[in-house]
């Protein structure tokens, strides 16, 4: 029983007396620090009777700790290079052999065959252009389940289709409706124009002519055409133009095209060729320009030509005559916009001449003042 007990303090007491081990023992290659001196036991401080005023802190003076490794010689450890100021932490996997370890590849299992530009088969819009043809239209319409196949298919191609592009419209423009006030003579003009269909196809009806207050009509034409979109911009128009007036009328073949010229111009040319082999032309165009919201200045300019001479009529070959107008429209409802204005026209070549012969006039300066409206 003594032998157990005796045995027991042995080994309680083992751990005690490695702790207590002398620093000056001498370990192969390294120096060991002396021990530090204990510190100096501090005076014991009398105590003081509180005061009645609580006196200013005072600044207390931080302690710095002692360094353990002071006095250590680490330069003598071998295969450590030790800098002069910083200390170098340990490695922990110093002198571990880590070559027979496999670490697992995060990404086993994952199918990176299929991604693009990685080796795999190309996908998507990565894959070369063909010529394939597209896929056909889906032919079921959820729609049909509830309301009908015929029901819905009268819907689509009556409703649907009509009101995106399929509508009629239909306008009637009355541009010029003037008198002009000249020397020696006033007179009248008009010039107007209607139409009906969509944005692809219209029917036009055109007529203008112009005369003298209190005389005979002067001239007057009529014309039907066909209009065709060739673009958002521009329409190609055929048809039949009919003269009433001057004597003997005449009814020509009409070829010509209108439409939005660059700068926002409204330009419109046209051939005329009549049942007697006769050609004529015409070329227009106007601008408005709109100087503010109810206030617009239009310069306009027509010219007419003919192939050869017309004397029945009284017109010569080439460049028959020139009008150039400027027009002030005040547009407080645009559908009926009053203007003043001045015109200026001239019969050119044998047609000035024929004039002269029948003892008319072969232009002049003219003031008009009118409306424009459009239902």
């Amino acid at each position: 029983m003594i032998r157990i007990l005796l045995g027991s303090v042995a080994l309680v007491s083992a751990p005690a007396v490695a702790q207590t081990m002398d620093h000056n023992m001498h370990m192969p290659g390294m120096m060991m620090p002396a021990r530090p001196a204990a510190k100096p036991a501090r005076k014991p401080v009398a105590k003081r009777k509180p005061a009645a005023r609580v006196p200013a802190k005072r600044a207390t003076k931080r302690v710095t700790p002692p360094d353990p490794h002071t006095g250590h010689a680490m330069s003598a450890m071998q295969g450590m290079a030790m800098p002069a100021s910083e200390p170098v932490a340990t490695d922990p996997h110093a002198g571990h052999d880590m070559s027979g370890m496999t670490m697992p590849d995060p990404h086993a299992g994952h199918a990176m065959a299929a991604m693009a530009g990685m080796g795999g088969d190309p996908v998507g819009t990565d894959l070369p252009p063909g010529d394939k043809p597209a896929p056909a239209p889906a032919r079921d319409h959820l729609a049909d389940r509830f309301w009908g196949a015929e029901a819905m298919a009268a819907a689509r191609t009556n409703h649907l289709t009509r009101e995106h592009g399929g509508m009629t419209f239909r306008q009637l423009l009355l541009d010029l409706a003037e008198i002009q006030l000249r020397k020696g003579r006033d007179g009248y003009r008009w010039e107007g124009q209607a139409w009906i269909g969509g944005d692809i196809h219209r029917l036009w009806l055109k007529s203008e002519g112009e005369g003298d207050i209190g005389g005979a009509l002067g001239t007057a034409e009529v014309q039907a055409l066909y209009s065709r979109a060739l673009d958002p911009y521009w329409n190609l128009q055929v048809g039949i133009r009919h003269d009433i007036r001057p004597d003997p009328s005449r009814t020509y073949a009409t070829l010509g095209v209108e439409g939005l010229a660059p700068g926002w111009f409204e330009v419109g040319a046209a051939l005329f060729l009549s049942t007697r082999g006769e050609l004529l032309g015409r070329v227009e165009s106007y601008y408005d320009q709109r100087i503010t919201n109810y206030i617009v200045l239009q310069p306009r300019i027509e010219a007419n030509l003919s192939a050869q001479d017309l004397p029945d009529v009284g017109t010569g070959a080439g460049l028959t005559d020139v009008e150039a107008g400027l027009r002030l429209r005040y547009e407080g409802r645009r559908e009926f916009a009053p203007y003043l204005g001045v015109t200026w026209e001239r019969q050119v070549g044998d047609t000035a001449r024929y004039s002269r012969a029948r003892g008319r006039d072969t232009g002049g300066l003219s003031v008009v003042a009118g409306v424009r409206a459009w239902f």
